[in-house]
């Protein structure tokens, strides 16, 4: 026999260790540069020199490539393969959130808010039947000017905007979907979607809770719109056992304003705590996570007025039977109206305050990655 010290079993088991570490990180290169080789571009294009930077590897001009894959910006493909922080955006906010041209304003000063902190912003919508993560300025400024005659697409939709090659919108659940199977880990939006009020007997709840029970993605929003079932949307995520966390608060927030009734399951107060989270939810293959952000204080002094106006577009909503995926937008638009805009200016404060803490998430988280090099 022969005697192995304790020391050297030690270095062993770390070489070991190592070992199958970097086997695991040379396996998830192989399938990344598998997967960018599988991008959806059509020869036709490719042909288009705006279309043609978007390529990261060598495609036979498009004739192999698989229906329904994605097609990164070239920003987000070199700051993925780097290691550098992404943070995902959704595109319903900018085609059916928002009016034209306020909508274009908000999501190009989203994205330099992004920019501004370290991070790469990678707005997510299908372009004519091409999944887009990331978008050029042309792409934003036509999904924009589109509005809601741009698809809603939730992650039930994808593969039917995709096959008949339709421009959409991806919520919540669509966007989280596709930015997770891109590598990003972070996503801000406004609000997520939830349980709707009565939806107790209608089933009406958004599939943003499901998605995020599966999908490992942080998303950093402004709580639940506060149109919706606060407590219930809660208890669901629980009952699906997706991680919710208060940043920087007790209370969950409620989109327009900063209480909700409902307290925070946890509280982190730093980025730095945040992606701590994400990472473990992440390492033990858990699902997504959801951060309650505040909207800034200066902001809330409209929400009385916001509330008022909630209740009375929700009478509206209920005589006028109106279900389903049109719900939301109604109701947005419609308390935007009754507030006399007052909604869309704490909208407004409430994205661009959660871009700058999901960016500053996304830095930390990546400052981790790079920690465990």
């Amino acid at each position: 026999f022969v005697v192995v010290s304790v020391e050297a079993r030690v270095r062993l088991f770390r070489s070991v260790g190592q070992a199958r570490v970097t086997a695991a990180m040379e396996a998830r290169a192989t399938r990344r540069v598998g997967s960018l080789a599988g991008h959806l571009v059509s020869p036709k294009e490719l042909a288009s020199p705006e279309k043609s930077a978007w390529h990261t590897t060598p495609c036979d001009d498009g004739d192999s490539l698989a229906s329904g894959a994605l097609v990164l910006h070239p920003d987000v493909a070199a700051a993925l393969a780097s290691g550098t922080a992404v943070v995902a955006l959704e595109s319903t906010i900018v085609s059916h959130g928002m009016p034209y041209p306020a909508n274009l304003q908000m999501a190009r000063e989203v994205e330099a808010i992004v920019k501004a902190r370290g991070a790469v912003p990678a707005t997510i919508a299908i372009m004519d039947g091409v999944c887009m993560v990331g978008l050029g300025d042309a792409d934003l400024e036509r999904l924009a000017v589109m509005g809601t005659d741009a698809l809603k697409v939730s992650r039930r939709d994808i593969a039917v905007c995709v096959a008949t090659q339709k421009t959409g919108a991806t919520t919540v659940s669509a966007t989280a979907l596709l930015a997770a199977r891109a590598g990003i880990k972070v996503f801000v939006t406004g609000g997520i979607g939830g349980v709707h009020r009565g939806g107790e007997n209608s089933l009406d709840v958004s599939a943003d809770l499901t998605e995020l029970s599966k999908t490992p993605i942080a998303v950093i929003s402004a709580g639940a719109k506060s149109v919706l079932d606060i407590p219930r949307t809660l208890e669901f995520l629980e009952t699906q056992g997706v991680c919710v966390v208060g940043y920087g608060v007790t209370e969950f927030p409620a989109f327009f304003t900063r209480r909700s009734g409902c307290d925070a399951p946890c509280v982190v107060n730093t980025p730095a705590e945040a992606a701590r989270v994400i990472k473990a939810t992440v390492q033990l293959n858990l699902g997504g996570c959801v951060f309650g952000v505040p909207i800034p204080k200066e902001h809330e002094a409209v929400g009385g007025t916001v509330q008022a106006a909630i209740v009375k577009a929700l009478r509206e909503l209920t005589k006028q039977k109106i279900i389903g995926r049109h719900v939301t937008p109604f109701l947005l638009k419609r308390v935007r109206e009754l507030s006399g805009g007052a909604s869309l200016t704490a909208n407004l404060a409430l994205v661009k305050n959660n871009a700058k803490v999901g960016a500053d998430i996304a830095v930390a988280l990546a400052e981790l990655a790079r920690d465990d090099e």
